[in-house]
Order: structure tokens, then sequence, then C-alpha cells
């Protein structure tokens, strides 16, 4: 994910607002923790944007429409400190240190604590310590031939699929056994560009970018850029109406959690019938996410923010397909096997990646701590070698949140320690298996449904 980040943020370890340790803060503007709150771009215009970082303060007004991971990551901690999401996202303390220091105006007064009032003090510290035990067991650093025999088995069945129908010919069979194999490349390489996207494959980000693009754009036929774009935000505030994009199906086609589900009852919005959203759900957001919204979306997205790299590479995946499955099949087939394809990944893909999320909290941004944020909006799935080839690891979804940069063959490794730390502060570490994760998020639309109908009839 290119987004707010380091694998080595310089920590401000004695709270002076001085990180190099030098003692050159003089000339520095101080200011309160109110007046960085003012600055959150919600006010008159002018609106300023400003956010913290080990003390210090940045403007970041016009840099957020710059920043690689997207202007509208920046922009949701404005107002805010942002450290812990500084030091989760980034690995490359040098390239960041280029352009945050022209963009610094002061630091935090003296008599200003390091950490907000709505968040929790001991609980920060713990992570951050936390954090440096992670780093110095290496748990940072990826294994590279995990990732290389990912990539193999992803170009093996991508092979197969196209071999079988060549071998064992068109008929029903045969075709029906290239669409599974050809699902399960396609999902299994959406597993890896995620990480590849979270820059946890390779220690240069450089490298990361350039197989990010391969995998997104000529494997899956989707913009590298777009998915950051996305993905970064999602991170930054999971679950935060406005904030997290995963969301923004709220309320136009599902009404998501408790709060927001009343909340929109009272204003007597009513976008879809709500309370038959859990029977709607099966038949429009997995099999169609990926075959309509996302196909449109991220060449929309590529076109209008130019680009122009990731179209090219996105034309030579449909160029590959079209012309190798062409040369077997009817056109009338071909798109035919495309579009179901497409519908058995989404179909997977949603599956996954909605059953960490929906059941949990969704609301608004409280601004509560790094550790207090993701918690309340991830849970885990159980651990075995099929959940985790079949999630990607995604069922280590607390783990992957905390630590995003992490390579996820380490996510168990660390997992015991995250537990430690949330049983110390009293937080809800959930862990269930696979099949009662995929039907909470039943459970909880029509929970939200039925919340929403009895504020829209009642209140």
């Amino acid at each position: 994910m290119a987004g707010l980040g380091v694998g080595g943020a310089v920590q401000d370890r004695d709270g002076d607002g001085d990180r190099d340790g030098d003692g050159d803060t003089a000339g520095l503007r101080r200011f309160t923790w109110e007046e960085i709150g003012q600055r959150n771009g919600r006010g008159p215009a002018p609106q300023e944007r400003w956010l913290v970082i080990d003390r210090k303060v940045y403007d970041i007004s016009h840099f957020c429409r710059r920043h690689p991971g997207g202007a509208r990551l920046l922009v949701s901690h404005a107002g805010q400190d942002a450290t812990d999401a500084f030091v989760a996202f980034h690995v490359d303390k040098v390239l960041v240190s280029k352009y945050l220091k022209p963009l610094q105006i002061g630091e935090l007064a003296p008599d200003q604590p390091s950490i907000e009032p709505t968040k929790n003090e001991m609980l920060v510290k713990d992570f951050r310590e936390l954090r440096d035990t992670v780093e110095k067991m290496g748990l940072m650093e990826p294994n590279q031939l995990f990732f290389f025999l990912h990539l193999a088995h992803i170009l093996l069945l991508d092979s197969a699929a196209w071999l079988i129908l060549l071998y064992f010919g068109t008929s029903l069979m045969p075709f029906v056994v290239s669409l599974l194999v050809l699902t399960i490349s396609q999902v299994q390489a959406s597993w890896l560009q995620h990480d590849l996207g979270h820059l946890s494959v390779f220690r240069k980000t450089k490298w990361n970018h350039l197989l990010h693009k391969f995998v997104m754009c000529h494997l899956i036929g989707a913009s590298a850029n777009w998915w950051t774009l996305l993905h970064s935000q999602h991170h930054s505030k999971p679950n935060c109406f406005h904030k997290d994009p995963d969301i923004d199906m709220h309320p136009f086609l599902f009404t998501l959690g408790k709060k927001l589900s009343v909340e929109l009852g009272i204003k007597k919005k009513k976008y879809m019938p709500y309370n038959h959203q859990h029977k709607y759900f099966f038949i429009t957001l997995p099999p169609l996410l990926f075959p309509t919204y996302f196909h449109w979306h991220t060449f929309y997205i590529a076109y209008t923010k130019r680009y122009w790299v990731d179209l090219a590479w996105m034309m030579t995946f449909y160029i590959r397909f079209f012309y190798i499955y062409g040369s077997l099949l009817e056109i009338k087939s071909v798109l035919a096997y495309y579009f179901i394809f497409r519908m058995l990944e989404s179909s997977w893909f949603v599956w996954v990646s909605q059953m960490n999320h929906i059941p949990m909290d969704i609301y608004y941004d409280k601004n509560l701590d790094w550790v207090s944020t993701q918690l309340q909006a991830t849970c885990n799935v159980e651990q075995s070698l099929f959940n985790d080839w079949f999630t990607g690891h995604l069922n280590f979804q607390i783990e992957h949140h905390l630590f995003p940069t992490m390579p996820r063959h380490n996510y168990w490794k660390v997992a015991p320690l995250v537990k430690s730390l949330c049983a110390k502060h009293g937080l809800e570490y959930q862990c269930k298996p696979l099949l009662t994760a995929f039907a909470d998020i039943v459970h909880s639309l029509k929970s939200s449904g039925e919340l929403w109908l009895d504020a829209y009839l009642h209140k």
C-alpha cells in the first residue's frame, strides 16, 4: 500500500518534539491539540488541513492532492495525530522525509501531551513497544521463496486453464474445469497483488511496485494504482463512514452497522428495501462486484487520473485473454467464459473480504488510537492450511491491519503477542470458524435491516 508509513519512521522517544536528537526546535510555532483539531478541512473556506506525526505539525492542505496514497487517505487524518498510521504504512523513510520536511509548520506546545485525549495512552505506548519488538524479531522481513512459489502456482494454474481446453476440447466438462482452474488462479493472484500493494514482498519499494503492475494489471486486468488508491483509505480508517471506501455501499445498496441503520431509519431514507438486504445480498454484491462495478471503476479511475502505464498493462491482459481463448472458443462462448469466471472470482473475493468487516462496528470516525480503531473494525478466522490459502492469510485480518506491511507468512508468529496486548487492555480479539464468519455477514445484514425498518416505521 502506498500510503502513510515507514518501516522506519524516526520516533520521538522522549516526547520533546525533537525526533533527530539535535535539539534544533528553535523558531518553530507551538500548537495545542485544540488548534490542530480545528484544521480538519471541514470548516469555512479556506479549509486548512493539519496533522501531527511524532509531535511535529504538518500542513497538508495542498500536498494531499499529490500524495501517492491519494488525497482521501491524508484528509482522513486531518486535525488528528497520524503517527501510528504513518509508521504502519511507510517503508522508505528517506523518501518520505524529503516530502515531509517542507510541510512542517511547527510542533506541539511543551505542555501538550503526546497522545490525544480521545486515545488510550497506555495502549498506544504498549503497541509501539510491540512494534519495536516485532521489528527486532525480524517479522517485517519477507521470505521471498514463499512469494516465488505462490506466483509459480498462479502461473501454473493460469496456463493449465487454457491447456485443458486445448487438449480436452471445449465440451461442457473441460469448459467447467477450465473455468474453475482459472478462477482459482485469478483469486490467488488477487491475494498476491494485495501483498505487493502493501510492499511486503520485496525490501525495495520499486520492486514491489513493478511486480504489482505485472500481477494486478497483466494477470488480473485491473489498475494497480486504482487498487492502491482505494485500499490505502480502507486501512487508514476501516469501517469509518465517509472515510472507508469499502463501506460506500451504505446507504445506496445496503444499510450497514447498527447505529448508521437506526440513523438512516430516523431520517426516513429508503434507497432499497433494506429489511430484505440479507436476501438480495446473494444476487448482488458477491456475483456482480467484479463483472460490473469494478470493471467500470478501474478503467474510469485509470483514465481520469491518467494512469497511462496501468492502462497499457491492463490492455495486455485483454489482448492475451481474448487471443488465446478466442482461438479455441466461439465469440459467444468466450464472452460467457469471461463473465462466468469473473462472477466466480467476485463471489470468492467478496465473501472473504467482507467476513472480517461487515459484522463489526461501523460508524463515524471517533479518532481512537490505532489499535482500538483496527480492533473494532476487524476480526479473525481460525487458522488452518486451507484457510490460509483460501483467504490469502486474510484470516489474520487483525494482525494484517495492525501491521499492514508485514509479510503474511509471519502473521501467525505475531498473533500471540497481539492477543496478549488485547487481553492486557480489555480489547476483544474475535476469532471464528470460516463458515461462521460467512454466516455472520448475512446475520449482520439482517440485523441492521431490521433496525432500519423499526426506526423507519416507529421513530
